[in-house]
């Protein structure tokens, strides 16, 4: 992506995209024409089954006032007891309003990327992605996203695979 393009992209996928390219991930950022602020929406959107979206959930630890991200399939539900019980610090968790999410990500709820943050939230990837070759992310806006490996989520974030969901129903 040359300068001038990342230039004319959103504040937020510009900083996802320079942080990717950074990386030598291989994939830039793609600004759909419609936002897919859900995950049905970007499936819908991309012609990919809605587990093969990497959605970020953002929680509040409740202990320290910390940003807890959650980096799940988009056709899974984040269990907040398995969650508190690998990152609660002995505290629960709490929701995460729009502002929270907005000053500790730099993100708007909806385009919440799982890189790029503002404050680096305290991170978990849900085991449950690894069962496609090929995941999409938010990229910092709800128009962008960006392809993926879950491998890649791993070398990217830093983060560890942790089973953090609800058994399908």
């Amino acid at each position: 992506m040359c300068g001038a393009e990342l230039r004319s992209l959103p504040e937020g996928v510009q900083r996802v995209a320079g942080l990717l390219q950074a990386m030598g991930h291989p994939h830039a950022p793609v600004m759909l024409a419609d936002a897919v602020r859900t995950a049905q929406q970007a499936a819908d959107a991309l012609g990919i089954a809605v587990g093969q979206v990497a959605k970020s959930i953002v929680f509040r630890r409740k202990a320290d006032d910390a940003a807890v991200l959650i980096v799940t399939s988009g056709d899974r539900r984040v269990d907040e007891k398995k969650v508190e019980a690998l990152v609660g610090q002995g505290g629960k968790l709490g929701r995460a309003d729009a502002d929270f999410v907005k000053a500790r990500t730099g993100f708007s709820i909806g385009g919440v990327s799982p890189v790029g943050h503002l404050q680096p939230p305290v991170t978990l990837i849900d085991r449950e992605l690894f069962r496609f070759e090929v995941v999409w992310a938010a990229a910092g806006h709800p128009h962008g996203v960006f392809q993926l490996r879950p491998q890649d989520l791993e070398r990217l974030t830093g983060a560890p695979v942790a089973d953090v969901v609800q058994p399908p129903a």
